[in-house]
């Protein structure tokens, strides 16, 4: 082992995964795609394999203080069964591995599962294994999805050029602000027990954080109407690193227009109630679970008639960077400020 010692924080999340994978060649003629998109694409022979595992832990992705066990299994499930999705394939089955300290009962887990149970049943998918270990302290959530997609309709990250249209499947930034609701709700609660939280008025934007959904009718409809995304992500990070994921992996840059990014009329009040500038939310709040993806032109007109599909800006060349055309008319660039995990 090396005696120099770095600071993963100087890498960062991606910078990290980057420096790691480098390391790696892949040598097999079954791997198609490995590290560096939203899943693995596998083919033995047959209908490709998508794979993706995600890791969830308690005190860095979910607070037990508001977040009920049987939102966070499924929401565990959802967040993978997105990544499935943002590769245009078709969820199948999940794994469940999860470690636990001794203040979880029996009761508790069955609860947890309950949740994982419900989603497997909203998606049509099966769980077929996993594994169940204890934990020194807290809980740790690891799920792999597996999917299938036909070898021509695929999409990753890398297919954008310049020309193509940039879409989003739904609106941004409510579940970010959700979380911060809840967050100031748990600091009430701990410097006044006895108050309780009045949130009837927020189910919206609560919801969007504890119970996110995977957008698998979307890809459904792309199948059924002859639509190829040229690339695609999901929207977990935030509208601003994920889009620079795609710009960064197909060499090109891209404009939105903040007056068409889709912002829900409780977000934009929630915002300004925070302080907050909803443009803000919505290009670094995270946790949206939408698809971000890039169309041809020619494929215009199967986009606009597309529910809750928003067209919100168009891809350019690289060396145009990567921007956001104001309402006031300004030009800024865009830079990554979503979830910091390191």
């Amino acid at each position: 082992m090396s005696e120099t010692h770095t600071d993963i924080s100087t890498l960062g999340e991606f910078g990290l995964i980057d420096h790691l994978a480098s390391r790696f060649s892949l040598r097999r003629t079954d791997t198609l795609r490995g590290i560096g998109d939203d899943a693995a694409v596998l083919d033995y022979g047959g209908t490709p394999v998508i794979m993706t595992t995600d890791m969830l832990v308690e005190g860095i992705h979910f607070d037990l203080m508001y977040h009920p066990l049987r939102h966070l299994g499924y929401k565990a499930v959802i967040v993978n069964l997105s990544d499935i999705c943002a590769m245009n394939a078709i969820p199948r089955h999940i794994t469940v591995s999860v470690a636990i300290s001794n203040r979880f009962s029996v009761e508790a887990m069955e609860e947890l599962y309950e949740g994982i149970r419900i989603a497997c049943e909203a998606y049509d998918v099966d769980l077929v294994g996993g594994d169940t270990t204890s934990s020194p302290k807290g809980m740790v959530l690891s799920i792999t999805a597996l999917g299938t997609a036909h070898p021509d309709r695929i999409t990753y990250r890398s297919g954008a050029k310049p020309g193509d249209i940039l879409c989003v499947t739904g609106d941004l930034g409510a579940a970010y602000l959700g979380l911060q609701i809840l967050e100031r709700e748990k600091q009430v609660f701990l410097a006044t027990p006895e108050m309780q939280p009045e949130l009837s008025t927020k189910k919206y934007l609560i919801g969007r954080q504890l119970k996110p959904e995977a957008q698998l009718d979307a890809v459904r409809y792309f199948e059924r109407n002859g639509l190829l995304p040229t690339a695609m992500i999901d929207i977990s990070d935030g509208l601003a690193s994920d889009l620079l994921h795609i710009c960064k992996k197909s060499g090109v840059g891209a404009f939105i227009e903040e007056a068409q990014v889709p912002i829900h009329d409780e977000a934009r009040l929630q915002a300004m109630e925070f302080n907050l500038d909803p443009i803000t939310c919505a290009l670094s709040g995270g946790e949206d679970y939408e698809l971000l993806f890039t169309v041809d032109p020619r494929d215009l007109d199967k986009v606009r008639f597309m529910e809750s599909v928003y067209i919100i800006g168009e891809i350019t060349p690289a060396q145009d960077g990567v921007t956001l055309h104001t309402s006031g008319g300004q030009i800024h660039p865009i830079t990554a400020q979503g979830w910091v995990h390191f």
